[in-house]
């Protein structure tokens, strides 16, 4: 068995220390014969986790609640479950998970082994089967998959060739690397390149009865057998309480107006600890939907063990003054965006003047020189965050000390030097700076409007621009108007977070740092002329630009780690110099309400979305509670 510890993998194969023992949860069902016995239940070479630090095994019980603020988030089950066929661990490695073990040659030949016994949450086999159905059948099938096999999924435009030499072996090799795939597997929003094929195939067309496909796809009123398959293949949604599932809870609640969402533990789970006990610890994981205004009063009243959703540094105060009352405890999680908020200048903009200056270095390293990002920091983060570029954090294994405060120490006399120097010296009204065809310097910076933070922070931004000579006008507008006109070239400055890739490592895709999608706010035509292949969109004019997109594709051809970290190095190196997005503060505080005697939730966490799945990277099928803390959840 492969020893998992809870910090998290140990490389050998070790034997379970202790006969596995039955879950509680489950008593009653193996004595009725109900269920097999939990030796029967695990797989033959289980992950057996192991926990160091202030971790520790636990024992079998207990509900998780949380609050959700709409329906859709139920998928949270996912996310936070947290079971991949390889994640990360807290390292942000990557480590084999529902498979027992995994090699990678030449970054192009992929090879899983599965765990021999392993099951679905009905008790039926997983094996490479389910892995051929879904590469095979749905993905292969036009009518279920009509786009063909996604980008991602190709190599210059090829697929790859899948084989399955027996049935606990799936192989995908490609003709050239393919940095991509692990990544997307150990997502937060994963890519499962395995499906249940025994429950699906009764919606397939190629396996099922015409006459029974025929009345099923007319009973649940779908369009055709296809438009049924999608509908009851929701693996990530976890909408569909029929369909089997690998993670440790199960949704079994059908009615998505009910507001309540009850996970119940997988009897087939695949984790035990190293005393026996199988995961999950706790017997049930609960998402209640809640007014987003409400949560964090409901938090502080002790309404939920375990929360971050709808909790910001605002309600921090409220919600140290009740830990006592609610009987919880709040910690400080670090958030790893490379910014919480980050100014994007739209190098594709159409007015030519203002095009001009966004794509003169000078002009953008004169904006972030001209933010006080310390002022910001005190007044709407209380001083707790981190005034920075929008680059990788400390944390990272790419960061280097110079990235973060290169051009974003506040130096208004600097700022107004090189406003000088690039020709905009001449002054008219309340001292607002002219442009070369007379008019005023005035920039108008566009929101989603979905942050009243961000215009907070605007506004102090305004007011330093002043005193440089830029006049600074805030339009908020809605997510798809604000996303239409950036990228239609209609909007100066857009404000956005910045970069995910807070955490970056050599082996995470640096594509968000270059114009290779439609996405990048500062570049949108040619991101967009990168992702159609040349056919939309403008290619890029400019030689840094160009580089980046080389750069990019240096970086899905490596096949050592030593050629990715230089690129990344190069990468972020040219973005930090060349200030294509101004970053503001970073790390701000995440409050996390955590009921006190649930075990094995850290108090110094990272909050972040991808990689890390919010508490998911944590495993929070490896929570637990103290006896006294157990009897008042039950």
């Amino acid at each position: 068995m492969r020893r998992w510890f809870a910090g998290l993998v140990a490389a050998a194969l070790l034997p379970l220390q202790a006969a596995a023992m039955e879950t509680p949860w489950f008593e009653k069902a193996v004595a009725e014969g109900k269920l097999p016995p939990v030796e029967a239940r695990l797989p033959e070479e289980p992950l057996v986790v192991s926990f160091t630090g202030d971790k520790a095994p636990g024992v079998h019980g207990g509900d998780l609640n949380m609050l959700i603020p709409r329906d859709r988030y139920l998928r949270r089950m996912v996310v936070y479950g947290y079971a991949r066929l390889v994640g990360y661990n807290e390292d942000y490695d990557f480590i084999a998970d529902i498979a027992r073990d995994y090699t990678v040659e030449e970054g192009r030949k992929f090879t899983f082994h599965l765990r021999k016994g392993h099951k679905w949450s009905d008790g039926h086999p997983l094996t490479a089967e389910d892995f051929r159905y879904w590469w095979e059948d749905v993905v292969l099938n036009e009518e279920l998959n009509p786009g063909g096999v996604p980008a991602y999924m190709q190599v210059d435009g090829e697929p790859p060739q899948v084989t399955f030499p027996d049935q606990w072996t799936v192989v995908y090799t490609w003709p050239g690397p393919n940095p991509h795939f692990l990544p997307r597997i150990a997502s937060a929003s994963p890519l499962f390149i395995y499906r249940p094929a025994h429950y699906l195939k009764q919606f397939h067309v190629k396996y099922a009865d015409p006459e029974e496909l025929a009345v099923k796809v007319e009973e649940s009123k779908r369009p055709s057998w296809a438009s049924l398959h999608n509908r009851r293949d929701r693996m990530y949604r976890f909408d569909n309480v029929k369909l089997p599932t690998l993670q440790p809870w199960r949704n079994i609640t059908k009615d998505k107006s009910a507001g309540r969402f009850e996970g119940v533990r997988n009897p087939y789970f695949h984790k035990v600890d190293e005393n026996g006990r199988q995961l999950p610890y706790i017997d049930r994981l609960i998402l209640t939907v809640a007014s987003p205004a409400l949560i964090p009063a409901q938090a502080g009243s002790g309404q939920t063990d375990l929360q971050a959703i709808g909790i910001r540094l605002v309600d921090w105060t409220f919600l140290k003054e009740a830990e006592d009352r609610g009987n919880y405890d709040v910690h400080a999680w670090e958030t790893a965006m490379g910014s919480t908020m980050a100014l994007f200048p739209n190098m594709n903009y159409q007015d030519p003047v203002y095009r001009d200056l966004f794509r003169d270095v000078r002009f953008r390293r004169a904006l972030s020189l001209a933010i006080d990002r310390e002022l910001i920091n005190e007044v709407v983060y209380f001083g707790d965050a981190r005034e920075a570029n929008n680059t990788v954090l400390p944390r990272s294994k790419l960061h280097q000390a110079d990235m973060t405060t290169r051009y974003a120490v506040y130096d208004p006399k600097r700022a107004r030097q090189i406003l000088d120097e690039i020709g905009l010296d001449k002054k008219g009204p309340g001292g607002i700076r002219r442009l070369s065809d007379g008019l005023p310097l005035e920039l108008i910076v566009e929101t989603s409007g979905e942050d009243p933070q961000q215009t907070d922070i605007l506004e102090l931004i305004g007011e330093t621009w002043r005193e440089v000579g830029i006049k600074l006008f805030i339009k908020p507008t809605q997510r798809d108007t604000f996303r239409n006109r950036v990228s239609a070239g209609l909007s100066q400055i857009a404000v956005w977070t910045g970069i995910q890739a807070g955490l970056a490592t050599p082996d995470m895709s640096p594509e968000e740092l270059a114009p290779t999608s439609q996405l990048g706010l500062q570049w949108p035509k040619w991101g967009l002329h990168y992702e159609s292949g040349g056919t939309m969109g403008e290619a890029p004019d400019m030689e840094l630009p160009k580089r980046l997109v080389a750069l990019t594709e240096q970086w899905n051809r490596a096949t050592e780690r030593a050629e990715r970290v230089r690129v990344w190095k190069e990468i972020l190196d040219i973005n930090t110099e060349q200030v294509y997005s101004i970053g503001v503060v970073t790390s701000v505080p995440q409050p996390v309400v955590v009921r006190r005697g649930l075990r094995n939730v850290p108090a110094n966490g990272v909050y972040h979305w991808d990689p890390g799945a919010y508490f998911g990277l944590y495993r929070p099928d490896s929570f637990w509670y103290e006896t006294e803390a157990l009897r008042q959840t039950n």
